[in-house]
C-alpha cells in the first residue's frame, strides 16, 4: 500500500472563522431584505435583514457568553479526567478489559452506539457525549482500532438517536410545544411512532457502517483513513505500551468505580424526570447543587466532577500540590475544545441577531406550499438541512421553525406531526456533520481528528442515511394525511 504522505489542512478554528466571515458577508449582501411577520416565544418578529461589521466581530465573545456553562464544564472535566488518569486506574482498567474482550472486541461497538443512541432519542444526549471521548478514544486505540472508531459509536450512536427523537424534550418536546403555541394540537402517538421508525433504521445502518470500518481496521491497520499526522497524534496521545504490564489495583478498582458513579450521576441528572411524570427526584436530590436531578444542567454537572475529581485525588493519595497541578494541566489540555465550541455557537448567534435565519425560513414556506406532498417531504427536509447548520440548537430551531413550518403543513392538509419529524431528522442528520456544532468540532478535537477525515469518513454514509430517513417521512407523510 502506497504510504500516505503529510499535507498540511485547515484547522478546526480557521474553518469556523471562515464561516463566520461567510455569513457577515452574505448578511451584509441581503441587508435591508424583509420577511413576513413570525411568532417566536409568544413573540411578533417582524424585521429586516442586516449585519454589522460589529456583529461578525462580536460573534465569539457572543457565542462565549451564550456556551459559558458547557465552557466551564468542559474545563472542569478536563481537569477530573487528568487526575483519574495520573493515579494509573484509567489505563490499568483499559487494559484489563481489552485483555478480557480479546477476540470480540468489536461486540463493545453495538452496544455502546444502542445506549448513547436510547440517550440521544429519550433526552437528545449530544453535549452530554463529551466527556466520553477521550475514554472511549483510548479505549478502542487499545483495543486495536482508531480514532475514528471512537468518534463514529460516540457520535453516530448519540446522533442516531437524536435523528429518531422519541420524548427528547428538546427536539419534539419543544416543536410540540411550538405547535400547541399556533393552536395546533399534535398527536403524540404520531411522533413517537415516526421516531421509532427513524430511531431504528438509522442506529441498524450506523451500527453497520462503524462495525465495517473498525473490522477492517482491526485485520490491517493500513486500511485506516487517518493522515500520518492524524496516526501520530494518535499513538501519542491514545497509545499504550503493550510490553508494559500493568497491575489493576484495589486501589485503581475504587477509583473506577467512583468514576463509573459520576457518570452514572451524570445520565440520570440530565434525564428530564418531570416531563415523564416522575417525581421520584423531588426535592431530596437538591442537596448538593440546589436543583433535583432532573434539572441539572452543565453548571451543577461542573460542580459534580470537580468534587468527585477531589474525592478521586484522596483515594490515589494525591498531595495538595499534586492534585492542583494535575487538575490545572488537565484543564488546559481542554482549552482548544472549549474556544471550538465558543466560536461554533458564535456563528449560531451571528445567525439570530442579523435575522437570516427567519429569512430563509419564510421564503422557503412560501416556496413549498405549492408543492405536491412528496416535494414537499423532501423539500422541508433539505431546508431543515440548511437551517441546522446555521442553527445548530435543536430546541432553538423548534421556536424558530415549527410555528411556520407546522402550521403551512396543517393549512395545506398535510400532517403537522409528521412535519415534527422532518424537522427532528433533519436537525439529527446534519448535526453529525456540520462545523457550526460545537460537539462534532469538540469531540473530534478531543480525539485527535481532522474535520476533513470525518467528512471523508461520512461522506457516503450521511447521504445513505438521509435517503432512508426521507424514505420513511415521505411514507408516513402519505399515511397520516
Amino acid at each position: 500500500m502506497a504510504k500516505k504522505e503529510k499535507k498540511r489542512e485547515l484547522s478546526s478554528f480557521s474553518i469556523l472563522f471562515i464561516i463566520l466571515i461567510v455569513l457577515g458577508l452574505l448578511t451584509k449582501i441581503l441587508n435591508g431584505q424583509t420577511f413576513s411577520p413570525q411568532t417566536i416565544n409568544g413573540e411578533t418578529v417582524n424585521h429586516i435583514v442586516g449585519a454589522k461589521i460589529s456583529d461578525v466581530v462580536m460573534a465569539p465573545f457572543h457565542g462565549f457568553q451564550d456556551a459559558i456553562e458547557i465552557s466551564v464544564f468542559i474545563l472542569v472535566l478536563g481537569g477530573f479526567l487528568n487526575i483519574v488518569t495520573q493515579s494509573g486506574a484509567l489505563e490499568s482498567g483499559i487494559q484489563t478489559v481489552v485483555k478480557k474482550l480479546k477476540g470480540n472486541e468489536l461486540l463493545i461497538i453495538p452496544i455502546l452506539m444502542v445506549l448513547f443512541s436510547i440517550g440521544g432519542s429519550t433526552y437528545g444526549m449530544a453535549e452530554e457525549t463529551i466527556p466520553f471521548y477521550s475514554l472511549l478514544t483510548a479505549t478502542m486505540v487499545a483495543a486495536g482500532f482508531d480514532t475514528i472508531v471512537a468518534v463514529g459509536t460516540v457520535l453516530l450512536g448519540s446522533g442516531s438517536g437524536v435523528i429518531g427523537s422519541t420524548v427528547n424534550p428538546f427536539s419534539t418536546g419543544v416543536a410540540m410545544d411550538a405547535l400547541r403555541g399556533v393552536g395546533i394540537q399534535p398527536n403524540t402517538g404520531v411522533i413517537l411512532l415516526v421516531g421509532v421508525l427513524l430511531w431504528a433504521i438509522s442506529i441498524t445502518y450506523s451500527i453497520f457502517i462503524v462495525m465495517r470500518y473498525a473490522k477492517k481496521v482491526k485485520e490491517d491497520k493500513g486500511s485506516t483513513i487517518l493522515s500520518l499526522q492524524e496516526q501520530e497524534d494518535m499513538r501519542e496521545n491514545f497509545g499504550q505500551d503493550d510490553t508494559k504490564e500493568l497491575t489493576f489495583t484495589k486501589q485503581h478498582k475504587i477509583i473506577l468505580s467512583i468514576f463509573a458513579f459520576c457518570f452514572a450521576v451524570m445520565i440520570i441528572s440530565l434525564i428530564p424526570w418531570g416531563d415523564f411524570g416522575i417525581t421520584v427526584f423531588d426535592g431530596w436530590t437538591s442537596f448538593l447543587t440546589g436543583q433535583s436531578f432532573g434539572d441539572w444542567y452543565f453548571g451543577d454537572l461542573a460542580m459534580w466532577f470537580f468534587i468527585i475529581g477531589l474525592v478521586c485525588a484522596v483515594v490515589g493519595r494525591f498531595s495538595e500540590k499534586e492534585t492542583v497541578d494535575s487538575f490545572v494541566e488537565g484543564s488546559k489540555d481542554m482549552l482548544s475544545v472549549v474556544l471550538i465550541i465558543v466560536v461554533a455557537r458564535g456563528a449560531s448567534v451571528l445567525m439570530s441577531t442579523t435575522y437570516l435565519d427567519l429569512y430563509i425560513l419564510d421564503k422557503a414556506a412560501s416556496l413549498l406550499q405549492d408543492f405536491s406532498p412528496i416535494l414537499f417531504v423532501i423539500g422541508a427536509y433539505i431546508l431543515y438541512l440548511g437551517l441546522s447548520f446555521l442553527i445548530p440548537s435543536t430546541s432553538g430551531l423548534a421556536y424558530v421553525s415549527i410555528p411556520v413550518m407546522g402550521a403551512l403543513a396543517n393549512n395545506i392538509g398535510l400532517s403537522p406531526d409528521v412535519m415534527v419529524m422532518i424537522f427532528a431528522s433533519g436537525c439529527g442528520l446534519i448535526n453529525l456533520i456540520t462545523p457550526t456544532s460545537g460537539v462534532v468540532m469538540g469531540g473530534l478535537q478531543i480525539s485527535k481528528v481532522n474535520y476533513s477525515t470525518w467528512i471523508k469518513f461520512m461522506r457516503t454514509p450521511i447521504l445513505i442515511l438521509g435517503a432512508l430517513n426521507l424514505f420513511i417521512l415521505i411514507i408516513t407523510m402519505l399515511i397520516f394525511s
